[in-house]
């Protein structure tokens, strides 16, 4: 009877320590969960596009970039506003003056819109360079993507390039091939002192694109723009 007992005992010792080690493994993987749900929250949230000045920029060639003509404040950091669902749609029908809103979101149907403004506040010319970086890409949703961008009255479009026949796209400039995941990588050059730039994004599926079918469906993109005094290409090995 007392080896029966002692054996108990054991039993629930050993089930105790069992339940305790199982209470901190769920603890943990909540912890772990709730940090991913933050971080991909923090993401996600923060809008499918941002903007960003190398603060380093501004203290050597005093450009400096603001959303509003209303408030010249710089600011190292803009966001714009995501659209809750993108279907296709074709460029044909995105506004003819949509270049022209003031600043800030401007979103439409099924695109993504944004402006904003870079100022040369120095005593000289200077050159600055912007480059669009993908950080995610869901479902190859960035097979049909277009990325219209307006520096003052000069478009360009920029697409991926066709996967069957490598080519560009009609009217469109490539997509840079980084392997940073840059796409879009430009030089401004000899912008006078007092000059205001001003940037307007435009973002869309391009219905008209023979990548633009089904698979692509439930897709999602996340990319930013950066905005740097120079650019440094990184030497093939």
């Amino acid at each position: 009877m007392a080896k029966e007992v002692v054996l108990k005992a054991q039993d629930i010792k050993r089930r105790k320590k069992i339940e305790k080690v199982a209470l901190l493994l769920l603890l943990l993987l909540l912890v772990i969960l709730t940090f991913a749900y933050f971080v991909l929250n923090v993401v996600y949230n923060e809008g499918h596009f941002t903007i960003s000045m190398d603060k380093n920029t501004y203290l050597r060639s005093n450009l400096v970039m603001y959303e509003s003509m209303n408030d010249r404040s710089s600011v190292i950091k803009l966001s714009a506003e995501k659209i809750a669902f993108m279907d296709n749609i074709s460029i044909k029908w995105l506004p003819d003056n949509i270049n022209k809103a003031e600043g800030g979101n401007h979103n439409g149907e099924n695109y993504i819109a944004y402006t904003f403004y870079l100022e040369n506040k120095g005593e000289e010319n200077i050159n600055y360079w912007y480059s669009v970086i993908i950080d995610d890409v869901i479902k190859n949703v960035d097979d049909a993507v277009r990325i219209m961008i307006f520096l003052d009255d000069e478009k360009t479009v920029y697409a991926k390039k066709n996967s069957v026949t490598n080519q560009p796209e009609k009217d469109t400039k490539p997509f840079a091939n980084e392997k940073d995941g840059t796409i879009i990588l430009e030089k401004r050059e000899k912008m006078i002192p007092g000059k205001i730039d001003k940037v307007t994004i435009v973002i869309w599926l391009e219905g008209d694109d023979p990548e633009c079918v089904n698979a692509i469906l439930g897709g999602e993109m996340k990319m930013h723009m950066n905005i740097i005094e120079e650019h440094v290409e990184e030497k093939s090995v």
